[in-house]
């Protein structure tokens, strides 16, 4: 049975979302604070996190997560709080959380975004190369070769990229991108999504190979294996 460690200080919460998880088919695991969730994630194995962001103590939320990831520990993390600004948000996901939920949430929503993390994490740990026509994208070096000509990319470029190639053959939307590259939610006066597609064409798309990211008007980008 799949093991989730969840590290809540709230005994209702608590309860509440093991009954959920259980009914999910989750084995459950509890902690009560920050120091008590590090010494189970450190000495036991599990397949997911659901972490309070407002722990009581000398370890919050955030210094947990930081702590785990400095530790190695790359289980995933759901982040739950109570903070739904982006700025929190984005604090949360800086420090290594794979996605933040806020409260109040429904359980249903909560159980959908673990399954997500679930499928990604064994996705990722089977997946060592993307291909997309002659560009390959080696996920354990982190480079890029189109053909035989190696690629160089900058971080924010390199995850554009394999954002796209994971989605290849479908459409995908500024809000899409935005969200899931730049952790952000969209803001629709912005184009530094169209600048970043516009940078990461001019190194991928070779003199005398056909362009492989396309603009679907209206709606965003799809990058097609025309080669």
């Amino acid at each position: 049975m799949t093991r989730v460690l969840v590290i809540e200080d709230d005994p209702q919460t608590a309860m509440e979302i093991a009954a959920a998880l259980d009914d999910h088919g989750y084995e459950v695991v509890q902690a009560t604070t920050g120091r008590e969730g590090l010494l189970k994630a450190a000495t036991e194995s599990f397949e997911a996190i659901l972490l309070d962001r407002m722990l009581p103590g000398d370890l919050d939320g955030l210094a947990v997560l930081a702590t785990l990831r400095t530790a190695g520990i790359d289980v995933p993390v759901l982040v739950l709080s109570a903070l739904s600004a982006v700025d929190e948000r984005v604090r949360g996901l800086k420090a290594g959380g794979d996605d933040y939920l806020t409260k109040p949430f429904e359980f249903l929503e909560l159980t959908a975004r673990l399954d997500v993390l679930m499928r990604r994490r064994t996705a990722t740990s089977q997946e060592t190369m993307l291909r997309v026509g002659s560009l390959e994208m080696n996920l354990l070096t982190q480079t890029i070769r189109r053909g035989s000509k190696a690629i160089e990319l900058l971080p924010r470029e390199f995850r554009l990229l394999e954002y796209l190639m994971r989605h290849a053959g479908q459409v995908v939307t500024r809000t899409m991108i935005f969200e899931e590259v730049w952790h952000y939610r969209y803001d629709e006066p912005t184009n530094v999504i169209d600048v970043h597609v516009s940078r990461l064409r001019r190194k991928i798309e070779l003199e005398g190979t056909p362009p492989l990211i396309h603009t679907v008007r209206g709606s965003g980008y799809i990058l097609n294996a025309a080669d």
